[in-house]
């Protein structure tokens, strides 16, 4: 059987999920990867067969998207032609983590898909979002459309929806605590953490950084450049995990049992129905990092309020059910 595993290669959720996933699918039968955007720090073991442009948004400095950068980076017509020149009639079987050369090609030559994503869940209206509509509602349903769905969030919403694939890697871990705040928010440069983070309770952080290439300390601040295994190590010997509005960070951190806060990006609806979810279940919120939100980080680092959920190890049975459900022949 031959399997195409696509995924989105904006931010490091996606890639550190597949990680997890690549080894089962192999199980299966031969297995081609597919990764199309510009944004991630990590990489799969395994090589792609395919690497595309893509679609993707451009982080930007101070908690949101870069726009104008994203503007200049699109590429229509790249994507017009990767679109109308992949090959896809050789696979038995499609999965889609929210990528969408391989989605839309799939949708050109009337061949089926099924995504397995965390972005899928926003399929059922019982996915945590904001009351008032927003047009990122259209992304949910047309940046990446397949037929089939299997998704993932904090909690079981409905009934294809599972709770998040917690990698092997950190459920081996053995959390402890030394004391530090972990940091990662990339939609923020190091500079402006630094400012802003110096000026509250006077405790270590660890910041991991898009921008920066080498370590390096200025007062009870560690900036380190983006490295796995380092952050993992962080994170696991973390009082609190200080993260973005995504998905994956957030739930290995609340699996760890640590205290988390989530900042989501500005303008990024994703992100805010993130937020909400994770509200929902007790973690703190705040907008965005400046002056007026530092009394808010300092409440949430003299507080001890760690949320307790329950994140079993079903991955390998749901790749099993989906190969099984989804191949076409």
């Amino acid at each position: 059987m031959k399997i195409l595993y696509a995924i989105q290669g904006t931010g490091n959720g996606h890639i550190s999920r597949a990680r997890e996933i690549v080894p089962l699918l192999q199980q299966y039968g031969e297995l081609d990867l597919l990764v199309s955007g510009t944004e991630a720090e990590v990489a799969l073991s395994q090589p792609l067969k395919h690497q595309f442009h893509g679609f993707s948004f451009v982080f930007g400095k101070k908690g949101g998207v870069d726009k104008w950068t994203t503007f200049k980076r699109m590429d229509l017509w790249r994507l017009w032609k990767d679109i109308h020149n992949l090959p896809l009639s050789q696979y038995d079987l499609i999965i889609n983590d929210f990528e969408p050369v391989s989605a839309w090609a799939c949708r050109v030559q009337k061949i089926p898909a099924v995504s397995l994503s965390h972005q899928c869940s926003f399929v059922s209206p019982k996915t945590p979002r904001p009351k008032s509509w927003n047009y990122a509602e259209w992304l949910f349903k047309y940046y990446s459309p397949t037929e089939y769905h299997v998704g993932f969030h904090f909690d079981r919403y409905d009934d294809f929806i599972h709770t998040p694939v917690i990698r092997s890697e950190i459920r081996a871990l053995e959390p402890t605590n030394a004391g530090h705040y972990t940091v990662y928010l990339p939609a923020y440069d190091d500079k402006t953490l630094v400012k802003f983070l110096s000026q509250t309770t006077d405790v270590p952080w660890h910041i991991f950084s898009k921008r920066q290439k080498t370590p390096y300390q200025t007062g009870n601040i560690q900036i380190f450049p983006i490295d796995n295994s380092r952050f993992n190590q962080s994170m696991a010997s973390c009082e609190g995990l200080l993260t973005g509005g995504g998905f994956e960070g957030p739930a290995e951190a609340l699996f760890l049992q640590k205290k988390v806060m989530m900042v989501p990006m500005t303008g990024q609806y994703e992100q805010q129905c993130n937020a909400l979810a994770a509200s929902q279940l007790g973690v703190p919120v705040i907008n965005s990092i400046n002056a007026h939100t530092l009394p808010l980080i300092n409440n949430w680092i003299g507080s001890n309020n760690r949320v307790q959920v329950n994140f079993p190890d079903e991955t390998a049975q749901i790749v099993e059910k989906l190969v099984k459900q989804y191949t076409r022949r």
